[in-house]
């Protein structure tokens, strides 16, 4: 989540939400409502080609428990999030955050703020311990997000490609 947090945008947010302008943080469930987020999660997942490469995602990853959490604007997304709830030896029963992610224009405006705390609602009453999220290395501006929300970094992911080249 880029931009810097600025406490009056964020009470503007609180009214918006008082208003009824703004939603509270909920639970994505409808095909109709995945495709709405779209616009928000290309802004964080460019690899994926298009809302039906987006929609065929989720639809496989909600098979291991994957969900999706919004905000809304009227009939609009302004901020989404991915997350499952997993258990490891690592961290034991967890929240895991895949995806974090607000319309750059709406960006410093508390809905990402907003997104953690239901999600860290989310995982307490799951049983869960922890909330845990991965981040690139290179988006520094979440990373400063995610340090004024309390998240520590704690370990260093590695990846690589399992495809054999021909």
């Amino acid at each position: 989540m880029g931009g810097g947090y600025h406490p009056a945008s964020r009470r503007g947010v609180t009214a918006a939400v008082e208003a009824g302008a703004v939603s509270t943080p909920r639970l994505v469930e409808s095909d109709a409502d995945v495709a709405a987020c779209w616009p928000v999660m290309r802004l964080l997942r460019p690899h994926l080609a298009s809302a039906e490469a987006f929609a065929d995602r989720v639809a496989r990853q909600r098979t291991t428990g994957y969900r999706l959490s919004a905000v809304w604007e009227g009939n609009n997304v302004v901020a989404v999030a991915g997350w499952r709830v997993q258990e490891n030896l690592l961290h034991g029963r967890h929240l895991f955050v895949d995806d974090l992610a607000a319309l750059e224009a709406r960006r410093g405006q508390g809905f990402g703020s907003m997104l953690l705390a239901a999600l860290k609602v989310e995982g307490r009453l799951a049983g869960c311990d922890k909330l845990v999220l991965g981040t690139a290395l290179a988006n520094v501006l979440a990373h400063r997000f995610y340090y004024r929300h309390g998240l520590l970094a704690t370990g260093l992911g590695f990846s690589g490609s399992l495809v054999v080249v021909a």
